[in-house]
């Protein structure tokens, strides 16, 4: 008799192991989570459209490990996909709108090559904020075109944050795993937190950003979600590949001991929360200080105005330059931004029936990469916060900063520290305020990924189990 008579309540670790042990078979692992999509998404709408091939991809799975080929490292574990990213197969690389509803890519991202080489099964292709949240000012989190509406794991009629609005549901509602989502500036980590899941916002370009629709080349990155550090941390390593160059010349710090003795964590203070959630964020700081960590706190960042402008200039120039170039190189019926603008403009009532087009409309009105105004918008925002985090690092002696993530059903902004200047954060949840998970974010200097993860999986330890939503499930 099969001792785990459910495989959608393993992580991602316990399931690969119970794949490889022949106690699940990876066929009936993908349709477990196939039917649980069925039952638990309705209510949901997290996923955008399930993968046609999976069951074949899971039955090849299985034959391979009873030839005895070697198991991969997410060998049959399901993964879902933001739908922003290419899968050169039957599923759409939608970016959630209608204007690309039929488009299909010819070649996986890397990304996505690397899941496959490592004995992934490909399950769905998840919903998310339309375009990643860059077509309007007054976008509407988790909706697209598309795909409708996708509601918070833990009350559906509430804000599941964006963009990666879909990945972050589907893995907190265990529809899978595993998730990829993608962020410009707090599209992981802020999903991640309002439903209460594990994401990682990875040092811009440790993962290839090639085959993802893009907003900004400088901020653009991909990254894992999952239930547990440890999970995410697999999944990240996946995606990632062999070390880069860069890498390599900045070894990896680990650590070594069960606490935190030694680590210097600066505590994060202007950003503005609400009372009940800065009594939240100030009982995770007391559960580092507990494990051994030195607290240096307040830590005043010093992000102004200027800077938020300067980031927002840069989004616009580099995401017509970037979304030009990917409609270039791929078969999407589209040419160019200024297509797209009339497409939207020409199909108002279902493309935009509640909000417009701002941002596409001031991104094409952007001259170029090569005039003064993006370098000079450059140097202030993304040279301008590694000035800023750097400085913070440098003046406290710290190995990471801590920062809230998010309000119940809301982000808080701090996802910019990370995010404009490139550098990796790791999101958390730490309680529940009003039945909604709260979060907090570890950041790190470029490439410390794996210093973030130890910091971030003996948090979770001392944290204990997070409540899981409660979910009913709701025919088609």
């Amino acid at each position: 008799m099969n001792p785990d008579p459910d495989p959608t309540l393993l992580s991602a670790i316990e399931l690969g192991q119970a794949i490889a042990a022949g106690r699940f078979s990876a066929h009936e692992t993908a349709s477990a989570f196939l039917e649980r999509i069925a039952t638990i998404d309705p209510a949901l709408n997290a996923v955008i459209e399930t993968n046609p091939a999976a069951p074949g991809i899971a039955e090849a799975r299985d034959a391979a490990l009873a030839q005895g080929a070697q198991p991969g490292r997410l060998h049959g574990v399901p993964v879902i996909l933001k739908a922003n990213i290419d899968t050169a197969d039957d599923m759409a690389t939608s970016a959630g709108s209608l204007a690309l509803a039929d488009h299909q890519a010819l070649t996986d991202a890397q990304l996505v090559r690397r899941l496959r080489d490592e004995g992934a099964v490909l399950l769905a292709k998840a919903n998310l904020s339309e375009w990643a949240n860059f077509r309007s000012t007054a976008a509407i989190d988790g909706w697209s075109s598309l795909g409708g509406q996708t509601g918070n794991a833990y009350q559906p009629s509430r804000s599941p944050s964006g963009s990666s609005s879909g990945s972050a549901v589907a893995v907190a509602a265990r529809l899978a795993p595993l998730a990829v989502g993608t962020e410009t500036d707090g599209s992981i980590v802020c999903p991640a937190g309002v439903n209460g899941v594990v994401g990682i916002k990875p040092t811009a370009g440790l993962v290839r950003r090639d085959g993802i629709v893009p907003i900004a080349a400088s901020q653009d990155t991909a990254g894992p979600m999952a239930r547990n550090v440890r999970d995410a941390a697999l999944l990240l390593d996946v995606m990632a590949g062999p070390a880069t160059s860069r890498a390599a010349s900045a070894p990896a710090r680990r650590l070594e001991q069960a606490d935190l003795a030694g680590v210097r964590i600066g505590v994060v203070r202007d950003c503005d929360v609400p009372a009940e959630v800065e009594d939240a964020f100030e009982a995770a700081a007391q559960a580092l200080a507990r494990l051994g960590a030195k607290r240096l706190d307040p830590v005043l960042v010093g992000v102004d105005e200027g800077l938020r402008e300067a980031a927002r200039q840069v989004l616009l120039f580099e995401f017509k330059d970037g979304l030009n170039r990917y409609l270039a190189e791929h078969r999407t019926g589209f040419s160019s931004l200024a297509e797209l603008i009339e497409y939207n403009a020409a199909q108002a009532e279902t493309v935009m029936p509640c909000f417009g087009q701002e941002l596409f409309l001031a991104a094409q009105a952007t001259a170029g990469l090569e005039v003064p105004e993006y370098r000079t918008a450059l140097a202030g925002s993304v040279m301008a916060m590694r000035n800023l985090v750097g400085r913070a690092f440098e003046a406290h002696g710290l190995d990471a900063l801590l920062a809230p993530v998010n309000v119940p059903a809301g982000g808080v902004g701090s996802s910019s520290l990370a995010a404009v200047g490139g550098y990796p954060s790791v999101a958390v949840p730490w309680t529940l305020v009003d039945d909604l998970p709260i979060a907090v974010a570890f950041v790190g200097r470029p490439l410390a990924e794996q210093l973030l993860i130890d910091i971030a999986t003996r948090f979770e330890e001392e944290r204990g189990e997070f409540p899981p939503p409660l979910l009913e499930p709701k025919s088609r």
